[in-house]
């Protein structure tokens, strides 16, 4: 069978769906059955009344923005709905429009739905994609986002359940249901994932009630009765209103519907009841009354805030009345023939002859679920074809004395409109604390995860420096040569190309010293960079031995370059840039001994090791996890170091 609710016969002919819309399926277990039969349409059906009485309680009293939540049917052999075209199944649609409220009073229903027959898989998504998802973002496991969670989130038994993807990489439909119906203890979401979306809803159905907003207002007698029978319009009067244009504007100009009297016509106070968001969306906004409508004098404050706001009411309900009248809506599938008609068209009786024993057996279930669901679905009807409903209330004898001598009530407390940054500060602090313990969690977790020590001189240990200098001291003994550097054989780059003997002869010239020639050739090309740490008397021995032209005592080169260097650097502030033998110990008795502070540094050594590594350091930090020579270096020698997040965040 191929049924569907009244709420889906007398929708709207828009097929654009807006943007602030929730859909949401319902599919029972026994949908999975290979074969559908005509057993399975009458279960179906019956599932769908039980639902909608079970959930009655809850929006009997409840006013919706847009639309009330409602359910259609969808089965074989020609669904309704593109969610699933090979499963029968129930579905609906929501606008909620600026009402958040709306929404996530829905999935409220939808977790109480589950809770109520645990034989149910539901999916629930809006325009966003799984919006649940997102209410609990920094819980989620980590390969789980947008492109991949389609088919893998449903609600079952009062619980969000999520597909694994390391069991099924790509699912459908089908495949997510069978494996939550079958292994649902493997598809169930941590305990934090349940919690973040659970407190969501957490104070639902109370929080449904404290959205209601009551106030009073004074209104033309016509939009009064109207009011009184269907207390659900109003959601209709303040969309009509709100969302206005110039064509709306003219209907609202002349009030032909609800105040055919002009001027004349009496206003009486009554009672109405809306949602806070719609007290917002009327008050908010400015709006002058036409030439036709009769506003009471200023002087009255209390009485002209009470029209001004029924004045709104009013323009709205009969702005929206003439647009739906005018597209034709005015009660078009509101009767049993518009539906029975809607049977047909879906295949419902099968081909059957009218007058047949099982033509009139299926036409009389039909009837029977159509009396049954009518109930539950009269809000829906009503807000999707109006004209017809206040054309019937307004035949009805009624005049301004049916609503004097009636005692209104006050109107309930408005400063919730204009507290609520506490309330939004609130809730901005609570996001805030996620995401820092969401961060301080992934940091704890990086720091776990790191083989390497960390990136600055200031927190590494003692074993790291040593590590790295004597990972740079093996790289300089082994790999590199008078030809070059050398990389691994891995690497597609060409070998240095260096003409030896040339390079010595542009030495020798610039030096123009013979007596350095032999010096040149006896260099070690295997030395470390700690030979450079020598005494005077090494130095004398090993690079510079005095010539016979130089008995006099006379300075070799290169002393005399050494002394001509430090006269140049003596006035800079290079020689504070390293890091000599002894700083570390005067750091350590810094405050007990006045005397370590005023050591002459002249003749300290520098460490090399550990200025090598300060450089490298500090070269990596500038790079700010960007290539550079640091981490290119670092690389041939097999060293890899972690970003610098210390000096990041300061």
């Amino acid at each position: 069978m191929a049924a569907s609710s009244e709420s889906d016969i007398l929708s709207n002919q828009n097929s654009r769906l807006p943007d602030d819309t929730v859909f949401y399926a319902i599919f029972p277990d026994f949908s999975l059955n290979s074969n559908p039969t005509p057993d399975l349409s009458s279960s179906l059906q019956s599932l769908h009344l039980q639902i909608l009485q079970t959930i009655s309680s809850f929006t009997t009293d409840y006013l919706w923005q847009h639309e009330p939540f409602a359910l259609s049917l969808s089965s074989l052999p020609k669904p309704s709905c593109f969610c699933s075209p090979h499963l029968p199944h129930l579905h609906g649609k929501l606008r909620f429009g600026d009402n958040l409220d709306d929404e996530w009073f829905a999935v409220f229903l939808l977790f109480h739905i589950s809770t109520s027959f645990p034989s149910l898989s539901i999916r629930v998504w809006d325009t966003d994609g799984e919006f649940l998802l997102i209410e609990a973002a920094f819980h989620l496991p980590r390969w789980l986002n947008p492109e991949n969670s389609l088919n893998r989130v449903f609600i079952r038994q009062g619980h969000l359940h999520i597909v694994p993807k390391d069991r099924i990489p790509s699912p459908t439909l089908e495949d997510s249901l069978r494996f939550i119906v079958n292994r649902g203890e493997e598809s169930r979401a941590s305990e934090t994932i349940q919690s973040s979306v659970k407190n969501r809803i957490s104070d639902y159905p109370e929080r449904a009630t404290r959205n209601m907003h009551s106030v009073r207002v004074r209104v033309p007698v016509s939009v009064a009765q109207v009011l009184k029978h269907e207390p659900c319009l109003i959601s209709l009067a303040v969309e009509g209103f709100y969302d206005r244009d110039i064509d709306a504007m003219k209907y609202a100009a002349r009030m032909e519907r609800f105040l055919p009297k002009g001027r004349e016509e009496e206003l009486v106070c009554v009672s109405v009841k809306m949602s806070r968001a719609m007290y917002a969306q009327l008050v908010q906004q400015t709006f002058q009354a036409p030439k036709c409508y009769p506003m009471p004098n200023r002087t009255d404050a209390a009485a002209y805030s009470e029209a001004e706001l029924g004045l709104k009411i009013a323009c709205g309900l009969e702005m929206i009345y003439q647009l739906r009248k005018r597209e034709g809506l005015e009660g078009k599938g509101s009767t049993w023939d518009a539906y029975r008609v809607s049977l047909e068209s879906s295949g419902y009786f099968q081909g059957l002859l009218p007058g047949s024993k099982e033509y009139q057996r299926l036409i009389d279930n039909a009837e029977e679920y159509y009396r049954n669901s009518s109930l539950f679905a009269r809000a829906s009807e009503m807000l999707s074809a109006p004209v017809r409903r206040i054309d019937e209330i307004l035949a009805l004898p009624h005049s301004a004395d049916d609503f004097s001598g009636q005692e209104v009530p006050p109107s309930d407390d408005d400063t919730w409109l204009y507290n609520g940054e506490d309330e939004l500060n609130a809730a901005l602090l609570e996001r805030q604390k996620e995401m820092d313990l969401y961060n301080l969690k992934h940091k704890k977790k990086q720091k776990g995860q790191e083989d390497t020590g960390p990136s600055s001189s200031s927190n590494l240990d003692e074993a790291a420096l040593g590590d790295i200098a004597k990972t740079m001291q093996a790289f300089v003994h082994k790999v590199s040569s008078y030809k070059g550097a050398e990389v691994p054989e891995n690497r597609n780059l060409k070998e240095v190309d260096l003409n030896v003997d040339r390079f010595i002869k542009d030495i020798e010239s610039v030096m123009k010293r013979q007596g350095f020639e032999n010096a040149g050739s006896d260099v070690d090309v295997e030395g470390s960079s700690s030979d450079f740490d020598l005494d005077d008397s090494e130095d004398e021995s090993d690079i510079a031995e005095p010539s016979e032209d130089n008995k006099d005592g006379e300075d070799t080169f290169m002393h005399s370059y050494s002394d001509v260097m430090n006269e140049e650097l003596k006035a800079t502030t290079l020689e504070k840039s390293f890091v000599r033998a002894n700083e570390q110990a005067q750091k350590k008795a810094e405050g007990k001994s006045n005397a370590a502070e005023n050591m002459d540094e002249d003749y300290t050594p520098v460490d090399v090791d550990v200025n090598l590594v300060k450089s490298f350091l500090d070269s990596f930090s500038s790079q700010q996890g960007l290539p550079g020579p640091a981490s290119n270096m670092l690389g041939l020698m097999g060293v890899k170091l972690p970003r610098d997040d210390d000096k990041k965040g300061e």
